[in-house]
Formats: structure tokens, sequence, C-alpha cells
């Protein structure tokens, strides 16, 4: 097994959208400029708005660097993690030096609630693809749903992800996350994709929970309902909200060691045809050292919509695709 420990690396993940995604920790464990109801890690503990170097870029190149010699070619690599990445004022300088050392398209991403500011645009320039949020149509649910910081406003953060959207090279793919109850109403629905029709990106995204969310009130919209949502936007959108195809079989190339599984726990719970997915396991395989884990203590299990979900800590405890 491996032995080789990185900090700020985790995965490759099994993503609905990315492929193989290999992520990139930005950032502590739940630092972040919302304390969103349905997020996958648990509530905030530092909600801020304060950019600083709070991982140091020289030292998340190295892993990368010694991480990708001996990885098979994931299908990105995702600055994203255990909160918010743009936060990290070094992101800007760490993209455009993974693209001097890597051929694999950088995405972030990110909630999109300092998009209106002209150094994290910047900053996100050189990126092949972002991926910013938009979880309500007005200030009353944006509140409710995402819990921003207290110096964020609704109309600053749609005004910023249309603003970077209109100047940025790659694509944008706008997600759109719905809450049963909440945001998946009609009249809600419509207010979020005028506001996606102005923004423009060159794809909505629908998607719903379908992990153990911060609060037990946050729930996931039904898949025919989804369906029906999706006409409402103009153009169409995408239901990302769906396990991929095949998903439960992955042919094994690489042995994974307990620090792989437990850092990829430790950024979001996964059932054990994600992890095995993600990091090239037989289910089987990976089924049967989830288990010797969650016997040690080291990891615990949390049932969500009928699905089995493994995390290192409970679903608060734990360490967004």
């Amino acid at each position: 097994m491996s032995k080789e420990h990185f900090r700020y690396l985790y995965g490759p993940v099994p993503s609905r959208r990315l492929g193989r995604s290999l992520g990139v920790d930005l950032v502590p464990l739940k630092t972040c400029t919302y304390d969103c109801i349905y997020c996958q890690l648990g509530r905030t503990t530092d909600k801020t708005c304060k950019r600083k170097e709070y991982v140091a870029v020289d030292e998340v190149v190295a892993e990368l660097e010694r991480k990708l010699a001996t990885l098979d070619t994931p299908d990105y690599i995702s600055l994203s993690g255990s909160g918010e990445p743009t936060l990290n004022s070094g992101i800007g300088d760490l993209i455009r030096r993974i693209k001097g050392i890597s051929k694999v398209p950088v995405a972030v991403l990110t909630n999109g609630s300092l998009l209106w500011r002209a150094e994290v645009q910047d900053a996100l320039m050189a990126a092949d693809l972002v991926i910013p949020s938009l979880d309500a149509g007005d200030e009353r649910l944006f509140h409710y749903v995402n819990r921003p910081h207290t110096s964020i406003s609704f109309e600053r953060v749609v005004d910023g992800i249309a603003a970077f959207t209109a100047r940025f090279p790659g694509k944008v793919w706008l997600e759109v996350f719905l809450l049963a109850g909440v945001t998946d109403m009609p009249s809600e629905v419509k207010k979020t994709a005028a506001l996606a029709k102005r923004i423009a990106p060159a794809r909505v995204q629908l998607n719903t929970v379908a992990r153990p969310a911060a609060e037990g009130f946050a729930l996931p919209v039904p898949h025919d309902k989804m369906l029906s949502i999706k006409s409402l936007f103009a153009g169409g959108a995408d239901i990302i909200a769906e396990a991929p195809p095949e998903i439960a079989r992955a042919a094994g190339t690489f042995e994974a060691g307990d620090e792989e599984m437990l850092s990829l726990l430790s950024r979001r719970p996964c059932t054990a045809a994600d992890v095995a997915k993600g990091l090239k396991l037989n289910v089987t395989e990976a089924l049967k050292q989830l288990e010797l884990l969650r016997a040690a203590g080291k990891v615990t299990v949390i049932s969500s919509g009928g699905r089995t979900f493994y995390t290192v800590g409970g679903p608060v405890e734990a360490s967004r695709k």
C-alpha cells in the first residue's frame, strides 16, 4: 500500500461532471464565505471574506509534482475541497504554476461569492473551467439557503458572476442547487432561471442533495421533478444529480492505502462505489478496506436517501462536485 502522505491533495474523486478529478484543498476545513444548509461538509466554523495564503502554494505544487508522477492522468485538477478556494490569495499563482507542470485542465469550483472582486476575477483567468453556484433567485432565499457572511449581498454576488462570465476566456458552468419545498417551486425556479439567462454561462447544471447535509431539513428534489424544472431554463439545463453509470466496477491498477481513503473521506462522504471509482479499486476491495477502517474507529457510516456513506467523523465534522 502507498505510504506517501498528502496534506492538500485528495482523490481522484469520481465526479459527475469532471470524470476522475484530482482535488486540491486550498483552505482549512470549513473556511468559507457561506454556511449552506445543504453542505456535505457540515456547518462552517470560520465564516470569513478575508483572503490570505491559507495554504502555501509552494507546498501544493510540490505535492502535485509527486502525485502526478505516479498517478494515471486524471481528467481534471480541481481546486475546491474543504471550503471556498478563492479565499486563498495564492490561487492565481497556483493555477499558473499547475499549467507549467501539467497539461491536465484546471477547474475551479467556487460558490461565486467573491467574483465581484477584480483581484479574484484576475486570479482565475488562467483556469480552463470555473463552476460558480447560484442557489436562489432572490435575497430572501439566498440568506436562507447560503447563510452568507454579513458583508455579502445577493445583488453583488449575481453581478460578480455575470461580470466574470463575460470576461473569462475559458468555460463557465453555472451550478444551481435545488432544495425540495424551498427553491424547487416553479415561481422560485423562474427567478433563478432569469438570473441564469442574464449570466449566460456555457452550461447550466441542476443539482440537489445526494449526501448527508449540514441540516436535516435540506431535502433532495425527486428526479421526475428535476426533469420538469430543467425546461424552465432558457436553452435547457443538465441534471447532474444522478449517479454516473458503471460506478460499481472500476478496473484496479492502483492499490489505495488508508491515507488515500481517509484523505478523500475527510473532504466528502462517499459510498463504497464512489471510493472504488475514484481510487481505481474493485468495489469489493474498497468495501472490505472501508469496513476495516470502520472497525478501527477511523471512519463513520451514515445512511442517507437509502444509501450508505462513509466519512471521517460525523456529518457535521466531515470535511463541493
